[in-house]
């Protein structure tokens, strides 16, 4: 039990971080050190304890060059610029492939049509919340005297969230297209169906990055980065602030749409009426299929947008401190380097191949390897170029490799082959009670090795760092880490949005009634995206703990820069234990809200299918076609009115605990709740994944196959991990980095 946080003094005369524990002192851990300290020193005290530093002094000037900082900007809007380009030409090779049978279409359309109605709804009540707080941000920046900080916050604020918007959008389109391609594609080949998809997915990905880059380089340019590049970073948090501010809703909307059409559908239909998946004779159908869109990529489209631009936007924060040392350079890093990473990615994509037997997983894991060995060449040339230390390099193949791990470890435990999964699917047998009980457990087993490896990250990290030789160097080392395991970002997220696109084909397959051979193609693809969207998520929970980190660090100097100092985050401090505290509750409490929308939403579709089955004469004998329409239309009214809440929650929260405990008990609140929400997604996101291909493990023979007493079992498990997995998982690690730049723009009402 922590009581209290001190200084000790040591032979340099600046404090070290140690904690009183009852009365006896010890040295906490570097990673928590990083998180309760403004800054971390990069020296080593005589007693290897690690030193404190202010970043604003600097004892040497950097005379940079504006052709220089002319010349990085120009790279990356060329790459980015190039990466559209390309996505766009993969859009249109995607559009101009076959659409299959007049069946396929109609049905491809009517889940276009329900996508595109839910979209409106839900952005159009984004769009009115966001106008209200960019209002409030200016308005509070201009009662402390800060009017033109106000405007360039509120427009970066609303910039960033048409961005995370237009990305979700983008996701969605062409999801909904290229998910009938798909189908079409698997009636010739696997490979042909992979490729399909994979190349949809990637349109998705490479915009995304792409746009994230060009919108913080054009507000940095925009805002007088030329001229004044130390202040610059600061005033374009606001931008990331907006792209998560959307992105939570996003988000959270789709996901309780997806998860409710989804646990309607299959409670009703496969334990109900006993009916497969999929099958048209479900009044729910539709709306599922529409859910895998809204929420697994206009959601996550938005998610992964911010994701990316507050990741850049905390390193870059980061590198001003190193500003007398690399000038510019060490501010445009991020920039360049993720830049670059978009070309490993447009090489990877062509390698991702498949025979007619074969492993997709193990072709995605082909293009993500070839992806990953580029990015690390590129990294290697851009650091040496930009930076000129190799130890920076290693600090980034550090990130490199933790996304590599962070990526194994999920496959381990999401993957039917591995111990995890087929524990579950054999606990099934002896029914549903034990199925519920083994994916639990797994849920909790599997916040371990991700939270172990990136404690490695951060440490190896920030070692390398300091052996630059580079004052402040170790704190930078762990931003380019951020960036090494960012680096692949634009592939991860092609391989996101692949999920739901094989996801519908399979779906279209089926109500068409498509050759069974055509359905086991569309099936084994279908398993391989829930595991690349499992992946994603942990892949994007980990890159969520480094840039808060980030982010944390960033917040302590804007609360120094207002006036107001911390030398350590004091938990012996009752204000500041308090909003600890509440910071761990609000993660408990946000994703209760979020699973519970979940469950009141479904409740109203579970009653309009078994409405439909009982007043529609003739569904289950196929004579009658069920109203899919009224189906996606009660889920679409109902999820919209469920997400408000929980996402309004989270600000109002954050400013209570600002203005009435005020920045040290925030900092508390920020760092617990940071914390929590890592573990509570690690659980959710990877448990519900553990869950689903249990399910689908039974369903390719093991333990009694479709209709077997386990399968029934897994299916109860199955739909407990889907609001687990898609819905208040994804959303907590939106809420990480949207409580990261929600306390530094909102610094001034806090001191």
């Amino acid at each position: 039990m922590v009581s209290g946080i001190e200084k000790s003094s040591h032979s340099f005369g600046v404090p070290s971080v140690r904690i009183s524990t009852f009365g006896i002192k010890a040295k906490i851990p570097i990673a928590i050190s990083f998180l309760l300290a403004i800054k971390i020193k990069d020296a080593h005290n005589i007693d290897g304890t690690l030193q404190l530093f202010n970043a604003t002094n600097s004892v040497k000037k950097f005379k940079y060059s504006t052709f220089f900082l002319y010349e990085m900007i120009i790279y990356v809007f060329l790459i980015s610029i190039f990466s559209l380009a390309f996505a766009a030409y993969l859009a249109h090779y995607v559009l101009k492939q076959d659409k299959g049978t007049k069946e396929m279409q109609e049905i491809a359309n009517a889940i276009k049509q329900g996508a595109n109605a839910f979209v409106k709804r839900q952005y159009l009540t984004i769009a009115i919340i966001s106008i209200i707080v960019a209002a409030i941000i200016f308005f509070g920046y201009s009662a402390f005297g800060k009017q033109d900080i106000g405007i360039k916050t509120s427009i970066a604020f609303i910039v960033g969230a048409l961005c995370s918007a237009l990305s979700g959008i983008i996701g969605m389109w062409i999801s909904v297209r290229a998910n009938l391609r798909t189908a079409a594609a698997a009636k010739k080949s696997l490979n042909k169906a992979l490729q399909m998809a994979i190349r949809g997915g990637a349109v998705s990905g490479i915009t995304i990055v792409a746009m994230s880059l060009l919108g913080v380089a054009l507000i940095y340019y925009a805002f007088g980065g030329l001229n004044n590049p130390t202040e610059v970073p600061f005033l374009i948090v606001g931008f990331g602030f907006g792209a998560s501010f959307v992105a939570l809703f996003a988000q959270l909307g789709g996901g309780i749409y997806t998860k409710a059409a989804d646990v309607g559908a299959d409670l009703v239909g496969k334990l109900e009426k006993g009916i497969p998946e999929d099958d048209p004779r479900n009044p729910a159908v539709i709306a599922d299929l529409v859910g895998d869109n809204v929420g697994d990529c206009a959601g996550r489209g938005a998610d992964l947008f911010e994701s990316t631009a507050a990741e850049n936007i905390g390193a870059m924060i980061i590198g001003v401190a190193l500003f007398p040392y690399f000038g510019v350079n060490g501010i445009l890093f991020p920039l360049v380097v993720r830049a670059f990473g978009l070309i490993a990615t447009i090489v990877g994509i062509y390698f991702v191949r498949v025979k007619e037997n074969g492993n997709p997983m193990n072709a995605l894991n082909k293009g993500y390897y070839v992806t990953s060995v580029l990015a690390t060449i590129f990294f290697y040339f851009v650091t040496m170029k930009m930076l000129n230390n190799i130890w920076f390099f290693y600090a980034g193949l550090v990130g490199i490799v933790t996304s590599i791990l962070i990526v194994w470890i999920t496959i381990y435990y999401t993957e039917g082959t591995f111990r995890p999964v087929k524990s579950i699917a054999k606990a099934s047998k002896t029914g549903h009670a034990t199925n519920i009980i083994s994916g639990f457990a797994v849920a909790l087993e599997c916040t371990a090795l991700p939270v172990l490896v990136l404690s490695a990250a951060l440490i190896l990290s920030f070692y390398f760092g300091v052996k630059s030789s580079i004052p402040h160097g170790g704190i930078y080392g762990t931003a380019i880490a951020t960036m090494g395991m960012l680096v692949t970002c634009a592939y991860i997220l092609s391989m996101d949005t692949f999920g739901p696109i094989t996801d519908n084909a399979g779906g279209i397959i089926v109500m068409s009634n498509a050759p069974a051979n055509v359905r086991k193609r569309t099936d084994k693809l279908d398993a391989v995206g829930n595991t690349t969207k499992a992946l994603t998520k942990g892949y994007a929970i980990g890159s969520a703990a480094l840039a808060a980190f980030l982010l944390f660090s960033a917040y302590l100097d804007q609360v120094a820069k207002y006036g107001a100092p911390l030398q350590a985050i004091d938990l012996s401090k009752i204000p500041v234990f308090v909003g600890g505290l509440i910071g761990a509750m609000l993660v408990f409490l946000f994703s209760a809200f979020a699973i519970r929308a979940v469950s009141d939403t479904a409740y109203s579709i579970i009653n309009e299918v078994r409405r439909q089955f009982k007043e529609i004469k003739g569904i289950m004998e196929g004579k009658a076609k069920p109203d899919y329409a009224r189906a996606v239309d009660i889920c679409a009214k109902a999820a919209l009115k469920e997400m408000v809440l929980p996402g309004l929650l989270v600000l109002v929260v954050t400013v209570v605990v600002g203005v009435l405990l005020k920045a040290e008990a925030t900092g508390a609140y920020l760092l617990v709740a940071t914390i929590t929400g890592i573990l509570m997604a690690l659980l959710m996101n990877t448990g519900g994944g553990a869950w689903d291909n249990a399910k689908k493990l039974i369903e390719d023979g093991a333990h009694g196959g479709k209709g077997s007493d386990a399968h029934m079992a897994a299916i109860t498990g199955d739909t407990i991990g889907d609001p687990f997995k898609d819905t208040a998982g994804p959303s907590l690690h939106v809420l990480i980095k949207l409580l990261s730049t929600i306390t530094l723009v909102l610094v001034p009402l806090f001191v």
